[in-house]
């Protein structure tokens, strides 16, 4: 099973030079090959392999001698990631691949190459948690911060992805095919069903609730200054740039804030449940309306989902999203009887005109998502 771990790297000035000009050249790889695909498209309407293309990567060093700085498998994964987008293009997951520019995401990745010489093994990545240390081509040891209650990764390091944030931090991504037999043991054999909300982000079938606790509301008034402050500047100016490196730092703590209060959420359903379910939200149709699309954006529902299935099957336990019309607001979860009234969102509590039941209508939601799930569970698992 791949893992990705995710450090913060502290770089030295040389090593800051060096990682600066491996974006730089991975930029350029990219946009020149991209453009030949372009050109040979429109004259040939075909164009040839990526591996055609890594085959011109030697000659390319007598024309442009600054790519031999840094490390050779930059160039080869850059033109990998190049195809990664044409395949994602054809398979209608993204739009035509387009031009880099320094100004956008400054990222590159590397691959770990090993050798056996002697009876000893040489990488090129090395990751020592002990010291706080890691080891890549060119870079030599860089320091790091980060996972300070984990000692040792067992596995086989795969590839390092080294990016550059709005703020200037750099940061290291760490690919490790880890040990299966390794996995978290879970004990529990409880289900749970979860409702999402933007006043509460979660209610569940036990009746707990997650506040929602709107990072970007905390600092949006001093987000709306630095951003009315950098509209009056020059564009490029120093000012300019400082001006958008404070805005960054405002939404590099937003973000920060955001993750860490999902990974709790995250760690403590999934440790405590073997099975989840939750309900498929449409959320690109729902950030359509403009009243609730800043609210939306905010909670953060497809971060918390994403965080939640990757950690189910971490644990080898069960994630299940029910479909997006089942409507388990209206459902009374004691008799089943449905009630369409409860359509209009203004409702938060109703008796059931059946039964008689009064329903909280988060909690009732949870309960009928978690019977919906267990049904899925049984047919998988149990018959």
């Amino acid at each position: 099973m791949y893992k990705t771990f995710r450090f913060r790297l502290y770089p030295d000035n040389k090593q800051i030079n060096i990682i600066n000009k491996s974006f730089g050249c991975s930029r350029f790889i990219y946009n020149y090959f991209l453009n030949i695909k372009i050109k040979e498209y429109k004259e040939n309407k075909t164009t040839r392999s990526i591996y055609d293309y890594i085959k011109e990567l030697p000659y390319m060093y007598n024309e442009y001698p600054w790519l031999k700085e840094i490390d050779s498998t930059i160039l080869r994964t850059t033109l990998f990631d190049l195809d990664d987008a044409y395949k994602r293009m054809y398979n209608r997951q993204n739009k035509y691949p387009k031009f880099k520019n320094k100004y956008g995401k400054n990222s590159y990745r590397t691959n770990n190459i090993i050798n056996k010489y002697k009876d000893k093994i040489y990488e090129t990545i090395k990751l020592d948690l002990k010291n706080k240390v890691i080891t890549l081509p060119k870079l030599k040891n860089i320091k790091i911060r980060g996972y300070r209650n984990i000692k040792q990764i067992p596995g086989k390091i795969i590839s390092a992805t080294i990016s550059k944030d709005k703020s200037n931090r750099y940061y290291v991504s760490v690919v490790i095919d880890t040990i299966t037999t390794d996995t978290y043991p879970n004990t529990t054999t409880k289900i749970i069903g979860i409702d999402l909300g933007i006043k509460e982000l979660i209610t569940t079938s036990d009746g707990d609730v997650f506040d929602n606790i709107k990072p970007l509301q905390k600092y949006e008034k001093k987000l709306k200054h630095l951003q009315r402050s950098l509209s009056r500047k020059q564009k490029g100016s120093n000012n300019y740039n400082k001006a958008k490196q404070k805005i960054a730092i405002i939404h590099r703590k937003i973000n920060n804030t955001r993750k860490y209060y999902l990974h709790n959420i995250s760690k403590k359903l999934t440790e405590e449940n073997t099975v989840i379910v939750t309900e498929t939200l449409k959320i690109k149709n729902m950030v359509k309306n403009h009243k609730l699309s800043k609210s939306i954006y905010d909670v953060s529902w497809g971060e918390l989902i994403r965080q939640l299935e990757y950690k189910t099957r971490w644990k080898n336990n069960y994630f299940y999203k029910i479909d997006t019309f089942y409507p388990s607001s209206q459902i009374c979860s004691t008799c089943g009887d449905k009630n369409t009234k409860v359509k209009n969102l203004a409702i938060r509590k109703w008796i059931c005109n059946k039964c008689n039941h009064e329903h909280d209508r988060d909690i009732n939601a949870s309960i009928n998502i978690m019977f919906e799930g267990l049904k899925r569970y049984m047919k998988e698992v149990l018959v």
